[in-house]
Formats: C-alpha cells, structure tokens, sequence
C-alpha cells in the first residue's frame, strides 16, 4: 500500500515511522525534517523504551505521486494552506484519512441530520478544504497517542497506540478495513466504529478545555486536572459541550469524572497546545474551541465558559501572531 504521511511532526512520524519499518511503501510529506528523514529514516521511540526506524521517501506533495492513502497529519489549521496541492496525491480511489484534534470541516458531510451539508466555518473559514478534498474520499480518525518530536525525525511516544476509525456514512467498507490492517500490522490499535462523530466528540470534550487552559495557565494535564479551580472550569465547558452534542443526536459513553480522569492518568504531559504557545507556533484555536461555539450558535445552546475561555485563548493566539512567533515560556 502507497501512504503518504501529510505532515511528519509527532504524530504524523510516529504513523509513518512504524508503518515504513512493517513493511508499508510510506512517503513523508514533510519540509523541515525532510532531510533528517532521507538521512536516517523516521525514528520512533516508544513507551517501553524500544527505538524502532522507518525508512520512506521524504518529499514535497508535488514530487510525492499518486497515493492509495493520504494520512493528513498536519494540524487543523494547517490543512486550509495545503489543500489545493493535495490533487498531486490523487488517483482514483486514493482515501484521505483525517488526523486533526476538534471538530473537522466535513462533520456535517453524509450527516443525514437536519444539518446535513452545513459547513463547519470555524474548521474550514473561507471552504478551501470543502473544495479540494471531496468527501467521498474521507475516512475520519480520532487521534488519542500522545507523543513528542524531540528532535528532526525521532518522535518520542508519551502514551496511547490507538487510531479509531471511521466512515463518514458509518459503513463498513474495504478501503477502511485495509486501512486498519495495515495500522493493525504496524503495532497500532485500530478499531472501526460505526459512529466516528461520537468518536470526535469524545475526545473534543477534553481537548476544548485542556488544551486551552493548559495553554493560558503552562499547566500540564495532571496539574490543571487537580488543581480545583481549572478542574471546576473543565467540568463546566465539558457540561456546555455535552448538551450541544445531545442536541445533535450524540451520547458519551463515558461521564465528564472519567474522562477527566483519564487526562490525569496521563501525568506531567503539557497538551499540543501548550506546546505551540512554549514554541511560538500558531494555535489550534477555532477547530478546537471555535467550532464547538459555532455549533453551540447552531443549535441555540448557551456556552458562557466556553466563549470566555475562547475569548481568552484567541488574544493568547493574536499576541503570539503579533510577536512573529516569539516563545512565550515564563
């Protein structure tokens, strides 16, 4: 199978690299590590300590050729820039496989709700991504690893194999079966749902308030998880979120205790965001934290913690734009 990995940062390298070492033909769409990767390969530490490396192609998309999976990794931000080069990628049935944290552009695409076809404006604000990536050809994904680039080209694993899956329409096809054998074959946990979206609400109820708070606060996830106040926050944001997802025909699986539970558990791990703040890169704001506001408009529900902390984050991420990517680590 021909993948190509759109974005070998630390979740994009921890895919790649392992898919490369079992056997999988792999291709890094990468730039600032390209020549890291054609020099050593992909290196991998995993939790255990163990060093695995794949070997791949390291290239830009216009160089890459046709592909039979696109793993899109990069951040959801990010994938507005890069969507009108993805054709290079393109064949008949190549599957795009979307990794980004929050809400994604397409979640109303094969909804066969009322809102079916309703643009996500906050996850795709001028519909540049709606028109380069048709969602026929979109597998969805819920990223739940955690892991670092430590260096160009070694990604260093904190916690977590697993990749769930799944087809917007909730079918299961054999496109998305391959899909999850080859994943499987690599080392990763890849399990198929039928319900993707609850997949994607489950973990953007976390994400919506740890990821910002840790990034307003620099606490790492145990620490704003214990300490009362933020944890409180948590709890509130998470309770505004679950109603708008009710509203949308969505039920957790798990409570608001256990799933902050399972972000203590984590430990001393700062969250993606706060990372980006610490490296004066750009925010996952409105995927994260935006479009669930937006949605929240959609469908008439009050989100007083929620807006405040995005009010809150959105001047975080303008004073970081405004210093030209200056770190903020104090």
């Amino acid at each position: 199978m021909r993948i190509a990995v759109v974005g070998a940062g630390a979740i994009g390298g921890y895919l790649g690299g392992l898919l490369a070492a079992a056997g999988e033909e792999v291709t890094f769409i990468a730039r600032s590590n390209r020549d890291a990767i054609r020099r050593a390969g992909m290196k991998v530490i995993l939790e255990d300590g163990r060093e695995i490396t794949g070997k791949g192609n390291a290239c830009s998309v216009a160089e890459a050729g046709p592909q039979d999976v696109m793993l899109l990794t990069v951040k959801a931000h990010q994938v507005t820039p890069i969507a009108p080069e993805l054709h290079h990628l393109y064949r008949d049935g190549t599957t795009v496989v979307t990794m980004q944290n929050g809400i994604p552009w397409w979640y109303f695409q094969k909804h066969g709700g009322p809102y079916d076809g309703t643009p996500v404006r906050a996850a795709d604000p001028d519909g540049t991504i709606g028109r380069h990536i048709d969602p026929e050809r979109i597998v969805g994904s819920v990223v739940y690893p955690a892991a670092n680039l430590i260096e160009p080209a070694v990604v260093q694993v904190v916690e977590g194999k697993r990749f769930t899956l799944g087809e917007l329409d909730g079918k299961t096809t054999p496109r998305i079966e391959a899909i999850s054998a080859a994943l499987t074959n690599a080392g990763f946990k890849a399990p198929i749902t039928s319900d993707i979206r609850g997949e994607i609400w489950l973990k953007v109820w976390g994400n919506l308030s740890f990821n910002p708070i840790s990034a307003l606060t620099h606490a790492t996830l145990v620490d704003l998880c214990q300490f009362p106040l933020t944890r409180q926050l948590c709890v509130d944001m998470m309770r505004e979120a679950e109603t708008i997802a009710n509203k949308l025909g969505i039920t957790f699986r798990v409570g608001i205790e256990r799933r902050i539970a399972g972000a203590e558990k984590v430990g001393a791990h700062k969250t993606s965001m706060l990372q980006d703040v610490e490296q004066g890169k750009p925010l996952e704001i409105d995927a994260l934290v935006g479009a669930v506001v937006e949605l929240g408009r959609l469908t008439g529900t009050p989100t007083p913690h929620i807006d405040s902390v995005y009010a809150l984050v959105s001047l975080l991420g303008k004073t970081l734009a405004a210093g030209g990517g200056r770190r903020l680590t104090g």
